[in-house]
């Protein structure tokens, strides 16, 4: 009766609902999401930065506008160079 109680312990630790098997699944799960909320986060400090750099100056401003629009300032020549 001992030898059946015992077994039927270790198999609720190896397979059961909160078994070793299911906490390494959650592990896994939660190293990937620790990662994905690494990359979020740099990504967060960076948009932070920028938006940060557009409200101090309108350098930063003509820099976004120059670079996303074509903006060119009065009295400017553009060149494009085509390669």
């Amino acid at each position: 009766m001992l030898i059946v109680l015992i077994v039927l312990l270790q198999y609720r630790l190896w397979y059961g609902d909160a078994g070793y098997q299911q906490i390494q699944r959650y592990q896994q799960q939660l190293d990937q999401l620790q990662q994905q909320l690494a990359i979020k986060q740099l990504r967060n400090k960076a948009l932070e930065a920028e938006v940060l750099d557009l409200r101090k100056g309108k350098e930063a401003i003509e820099e976004t506008a120059r670079h996303d629009l074509g903006l060119i300032k009065q009295d400017e020549t553009f060149f494009q160079v085509i390669e």
